[in-house]
């Protein structure tokens, strides 16, 4: 494994970080001071940073999942309701959901046991955009989509800004795309319904600058190292 690597599996730093680390002259190998990238290290090797013994954390996993409808986001479900962790097969780590989705509610979603990941994805100060794509009853106003976006009362808070794209219009429905930075309970829904347009159906589509392309619904795929860095980055 490339010393970068071991150190951002162990917890120290990003994959990008943790070069900034060994060219700075920070890490040592076998207490030898090591300021070339891709030194390779063992599990044999000993590596220290500030001094320390640097000790690998378990396997941290970073899943991405594209929901259907019918699965709640828990790992467990007093109801008895099928959970998406019945959808990871093969996988044997006790991973959580980053997030939720609702129960009829479908897209991406991302499942991981790395706790510092999922707090910088779910913290507000992070504003990491989420995009959905919406089928509603009725059409949009150009006055309710600048309501949408400035801002709107929802149960006991003001939502921040957020975007509002129609794509397609039927006789009594509209296809729009919504982005938002926060992640209250039901929020989108909440949103289009306080302005009298009921949500038919609701697919996460987007989060940050990740997307499903090639997720089948139903299906997940592990996080390549560039998404791992950049939701850690965020």
């Amino acid at each position: 494994m490339r010393l970068q690597k071991f150190l951002a599996t162990a917890g120290i730093a990003s994959r990008r970080k943790s070069e900034e680390l060994i060219l700075a002259g920070k890490v040592k190998v076998n207490g030898e001071i090591i300021t070339e990238l891709g030194t390779k290290v063992s599990e044999d090797d000993v590596v220290e940073y500030n001094g320390k013994i640097v000790e690998q954390e378990d396997k941290k996993v970073y899943i991405l999942l594209n929901k259907p409808k019918g699965y709640v986001t828990t790992v467990k479900d007093e109801k008895k309701r099928k959970t998406v962790m019945h959808l990871l097969h093969g996988i044997k780590e006790r991973l959580y959901p980053v997030g939720r989705l609702d129960f009829t509610t479908e897209g991406l979603l991302i499942l991981t046991n790395d706790g510092d990941l999922t707090y910088r994805v779910t913290h507000p100060k992070h504003e990491l955009s989420k995009v959905y794509k919406a089928f509603v009853k009725g059409h949009f106003t150009l006055d309710e989509i600048r309501q949408f976006e400035s801002g709107l009362k929802i149960d006991d808070y003001v939502t921040s800004e957020a975007k509002l794209d129609v794509i397609r219009e039927n006789a009594n429905t509209s296809t729009v795309e919504i982005t938002i930075h926060e992640g209250k309970n039901r929020q989108v829904r909440k949103m289009c319904e306080a302005l009298g347009h009921r949500v038919l159906e609701l697919e996460r589509i987007q989060l940050g600058d990740i997307t499903l392309d090639g997720v089948e619904r139903g299906k997940f795929r592990h996080l390549t190292d560039e998404e791992i860095e950049y939701l850690k980055g965020v």
